[in-house]
């Protein structure tokens, strides 16, 4: 998974069937530091997502069955999460204790 800031929309004049009322967004890959890593790129938005969202982006297998439609549609980047709310610890400071009540498992 990778986090993304949205920029702006994509218009095309063809799409792939399947593709219809699908938004396309050009968005900006990011690091966990929100500093910007690459080109910017197009991705098939299934979260409604706006200008300067920052968003959580899905490649390859996984964008393609983020599509709501069950048939397969060939995607290779996919917009799946809005970020509300983003807690950046340290390198190295996490606490791996587990809380009152909480299972190993869970």
């Amino acid at each position: 998974m990778l986090f993304g800031r949205v920029h702006g929309t994509a218009v095309c004049t063809v799409k792939y069937p399947g593709l219809e009322g699908i938004k396309l967004l050009v968005v900006q890959p990011l690091n966990k530091h929100l500093e910007p890593i690459g080109a910017l790129q197009v991705a098939a938005d299934v979260v409604q997502a706006g200008m300067g969202d920052l968003c959580v982006m899905v490649r390859s297998r996984e964008a393609a069955l983020a599509m709501p439609d069950i048939q397969f549609v060939p995607v290779d980047l996919a917009l799946v999460g809005i970020v509300d709310e983003l807690d950046l610890r340290p390198e190295g400071d996490f606490d791996f204790t587990l809380k009152p009540g909480a299972t190993r498992y869970s």
